[in-house]
This record gives structure tokens, sequence and C-alpha cells, in this order.
């Protein structure tokens, strides 16, 4: 007897992929950016990696992990065998870290029986449960169709216009120190700076120290600091990877009108001096 689950929040356990994991439409990906240290040898069995930087990302475009189009993710969603039916848990190395870019991509092309693993792969292994090194699977050609969703990614017209304007709440991910120009941003050549009329919510606010997604009711306080609960939120960060940290805490929370700017800080601060 086949058995298929559908996933009803944006995060799980560890425990509960563990308790899961032999569901028929289950499909666990590996969202890690890099790979380049033995900690990242092993593997969640059955792991699919999730190639944000060379697969999923438009490469042809001058600025990092540049959102895909419906065709390419659609594409590349189905060399990973993931079908209309799967049901996806991400992870990443940190915790959560570029999982949840991940789970955002994927709302973004209207699939939502998606969530994010809290913890990560540390939390998995500090379990007790089972790795493997890491390997390639030959996996049947899914599905998928990409739906792309409007005004869930936004970019720079949009984003121009929301800071102009005022129309929107746009909050930033980056550290505090970026945030307020005290310390130098990491990519080469890339100046300091802000988008005018944005505040400024640490991603790292919103993760414990063991890598974990604080509690609802914390990212509640978190958030009702800086926004309220009728806001259209922006999210940005230093190249769209964080802010959909905030995005994920934001949903949690039960805030609607959710975008994440695409090419966050990189794109406005090449575009705009």
């Amino acid at each position: 007897m086949n058995t298929y689950i559908n996933i009803e929040s944006p995060v799980v356990s560890v425990e509960w992929l563990h308790q899961n994991c032999n569901a028929d439409n289950l499909v666990i990906l590996d969202g890690t950016i890099k790979k380049t240290n033995d900690a990242l040898q092993k593997q969640i069995p059955k792991a699919r990696f999730f190639d944000i930087k060379n697969k999923f990302s438009d490469q042809s475009q001058p600025f990092p992990n540049t959102f895909p189009s419906a065709e390419q993710f659609q594409k590349e969603a189905r060399n990973l065998g993931i079908n209309n039916t799967s049901a996806i848990v991400v992870y990443d190395d940190k915790g959560i870290y570029s999982s949840a870019r991940v789970w955002w991509l994927f709302k973004a092309f209207g699939f939502n029986n998606v969530a994010v693993l809290n913890g990560g792969l540390a939390c998995w292994i500090d379990a007790g449960f089972t790795v493997e090194p890491q390997k390639h699977y030959n996996y049947k050609e899914g599905d998928f169709i990409a739906k792309p969703q409007s005004n869930v990614m936004c970019f720079f017209n949009d984003v121009k216009k929301a800071s102009d304007n005022k129309t929107h709440k746009i909050i930033d991910a980056r550290s505090a120190a970026r945030f307020n120009c005290l310390e130098a941003e990491p990519r080469e050549g890339l100046r300091r700076g802000n988008i005018p009329n944005s505040k400024n919510i640490p991603y790292s606010c919103l993760i414990t120290n063991a890598g974990l997604l604080k509690s609802k009711r914390e990212l509640q306080t978190i958030f009702s600091e800086v926004i309220s609960r009728d806001d259209s939120l922006i999210f940005s960060c230093g190249s769209g990877i964080t802010a959909c940290i905030l995005a994920l805490g934001a949903d949690i929370c039960g805030y609607k009108n959710i975008a994440v700017y695409d090419g966050s800080w990189t794109e406005w601060g090449t575009l705009i001096k």
C-alpha cells in the first residue's frame, strides 16, 4: 500500500522526517550552497542535491542567485525526480540558511507541499539518525509543473517604487553592522548602504544557538517590533538567500502579502550609487 503525506507546516523537525522517511512521495533535498569541506561529505539518506547556484539560478544574469525562469525551474525539478504529488523536505548544513531559499522558490512556482528541516543536517546527526556518503541517485524524470505566482518574488523596479512611495515595509535580513554601514560588504567592490525607508531584522535573530528556528511566539515578538499585521512586506538581504529566512518566519507567524527582493543589496547597491 502506497503511503502519501501532506506537509502541514513550513518547518518540520528531524524526528518528523525520521518518522516519515519511508513515505512514497517524500523527496529530501539538500539545499546546501557550498560543499567544500569534510563536514559536507555526508548527507541524509537518499537526499537529492538542489544546486541553487548552477541549476536553479539564471546564470546569464550579472547578480548571484538570480530567480530562474519557470521553464528552467520546471526542467531542473523534473531532473531531480520531483512530481506534482511529491512532499518535499529541504535541509542545509548550517541549520536554517539556504534551505529557506529552496522552500521559497517552490512557493514562488506554486508548490506548497514543502517544508524546511529545522536544524538541518547538524540536528539530524545530533539526534543520532543515519547519514550516508554523498552520492548521486538516478531518478525517474518527474512531472512537476511550475506555476509562477505573482507578487512572491519582486525585482528592482518593484522595490524602487515601494521604497519611493512607502507602499511596503522593506525589511533587510543582513547583520546590523552591514545594514548600518559599520562593516564592509563581503562581495568585493560592493558599496555599503541600505535601501531607503527600509528596516533591519537580522536573520540571525530568528535562529537559536543550536541552529533551530525560534518558537512562533518568539518570532511574533521579533516581527511585531518592526511590522504590523496588515503591512505588505518585502524582505531583502545580500543576495536573496537569507531574506527567505525572514519570509519563512513571517509565514509561520501568519503574515500575508510577503515578497522577497531577488537581487537584494547586491543589485541595489550596484545599480544605485
